[in-house]
C-alpha cells in the first residue's frame, strides 16, 4: 500500500507502508482517557438529567474495536478554496508531522467514515439571545433528526447561562433529545468557557474511556460573549483537545461586523479542527446546521503510530497538509499523550 510521504522541505522519506486494517478507522480513545494535569477546582458541575438506562446500553451486534494507547486517529476535512468538500483523495496525497517527526507507521486510512457519532449540542441560554431562542431550538432539533442515523450514534443536550445544565444525557432517542432542547429557557449571564470545559470534562472525555472508537463533536450555538466564566479560554480549548472533540460553532451575532465573541468562536473551532459559521440572520441558522451535518459525513480518518511516543501527558503538535496546494485541510492542532 501507499505510504504517507512528507514534502522535501522536511527532508523526510516515505513513511512505512500502511498495515492492513482489521476494522474501521479508530479514534485515539486511549489518549482521551487521561486525567487532565490541571483542572480548575471551581469549574461548575453540570446538573445532569440522565436519560433512561435503555438508551445508555451498548448496541447489540455492534462490534467493539479498541486501539493501543500509542496510536493516534486523526479525523480531518479537506476543502477547496470555495469550501467545497474534496472526496476520493488517497493516503499519498497527504503529508504529516507529529511532534515534528514523521509517523513510525500508518495503520489505516479511510476516505469515508462510518464511526459512531458522539455529539454534544451546547446552546447559549443567556438573556442576550432571548428574542431568537425559539428558532434556534427548532433548528437544533431538526439537526439531530437528520444527523443521528445509526443505532450506535449518541447525543446529549446542554444549555448554559451562568451555569451549564445537562437537559438530556447521552441517548439516541431523538424525541428525548428534542424534549431536552424544548426545556431550555433563556435567562441570566453567560459562562461560555465554563460550559465548554464542563461538556468536555464530564461528557465527551468520559465517553471515550474503555469504549469503542467514535467521532466526537460539539455543536456550539452562541454569540461567543462571556461575562461569567471562571475557566479561561485556553483551559477550555485544552479540555477539548484532551477529549478529542471537534467544535462546530454557530454565531448568533447577526450584526454586519464581527465582534470579540466571533473571534472567540473562531479560535475554539480552529484549534480543534472544526469550523465556525456566521449566518446573516436567525432564519439561516438551519443552513449552518445542515453544513455541519454534511461535514460530519465528508471526513477522512488517518490512524498512525507516532515516532518516539511517550506516555508523559505532554501536548504533541500535529501538522497535516495536502500535497495539492489547491486544497485546504482542517484538523486539530495536536493532542495530549496519555500518562503512564
Amino acid at each position: 500500500m501507499i505510504g504517507l510521504v512528507l514534502a522535501a522541505a522536511f527532508s523526510a522519506a516515505a513513511l512505512p507502508a500502511q498495515q492492513p486494517a482489521a476494522a474501521a478507522a479508530t479514534p485515539q480513545a486511549g489518549q482521551s482517557a487521561q486525567t487532565p494535569a490541571s483542572q480548575p477546582a471551581q469549574a461548575p458541575a453540570a446538573q445532569q438529567t440522565p436519560a433512561p438506562a435503555a438508551d445508555q446500553a451498548p448496541d447489540a451486534g455492534v462490534p467493539t474495536v479498541r486501539i493501543n494507547a500509542n496510536e493516534v486517529s486523526l479525523i480531518f476535512t479537506v476543502t477547496d478554496r470555495h469550501g467545497h468538500y474534496i472526496p476520493n483523495l488517497q493516503q499519498s496525497d497527504f503529508a504529516l508531522l507529529d511532534d515534528q517527526k514523521a509517523p513510525a507507521k500508518v495503520n489505516s486510512f479511510h476516505q469515508q467514515i462510518n464511526l459512531p457519532l458522539r455529539v454534544g449540542i451546547v446552546i447559549d441560554a443567556s438573556t442576550s439571545i432571548r428574542t431568537r431562542f425559539q428558532f434556534e431550538q427548532q433548528s437544533a432539533s431538526e439537526f439531530l433528526i437528520q444527523v443521528l442515523k445509526a443505532k450506535s450514534d449518541r447525543a446529549f443536550v446542554m444549555g448554559f447561562d451562568v451555569t451549564p445544565t445537562v437537559m438530556q444525557d447521552w441517548t439516541n432517542n431523538v424525541d428525548a433529545l428534542e424534549r431536552g432542547i424544548d426545556r431550555l429557557r433563556p435567562g441570566g449571564g453567560t459562562a461560555l468557557f465554563d460550559a465548554i470545559y464542563t461538556a468536555c470534562r464530564d461528557k465527551l472525555l468520559d465517553v471515550s474511556r474503555g469504549q469503542e472508537p467514535v467521532r466526537k463533536a460539539m455543536v456550539l450555538l452562541s454569540d461567543g460573549d462571556d461575562n461569567q466564566s471562571r475557566v479561561h479560554p485556553d483551559e477550555a480549548i485544552k479540555e477539548c483537545e484532551r477529549a478529542e472533540t471537534i467544535i462546530y460553532a454557530i454565531s448568533t451575532n447577526w450584526t454586519p461586523s464581527r465582534g470579540k465573541g466571533d473571534e472567540v468562536l473562531t479560535q475554539m473551532a480552529e484549534a480543534t479542527g472544526g469550523q465556525v459559521f456566521f449566518p446573516p440572520s436567525v432564519e439561516e441558522v438551519s443552513n449552518s446546521f445542515q453544513s455541519i451535518e454534511e461535514e460530519l459525513r465528508s471526513q477522512y480518518d488517518l490512524n498512525y503510530t507516532p515516532a518516539d511516543f511517550k506516555n508523559d501527558g505532554a501536548f504533541r503538535p500535529i501538522y497535516l497538509y495536502c500535497n495539492d496546494r489547491r486544497y485546504q485541510v482542517r484538523a486539530k492542532k495536536g493532542y495530549f499523550a496519555p500518562r503512564q
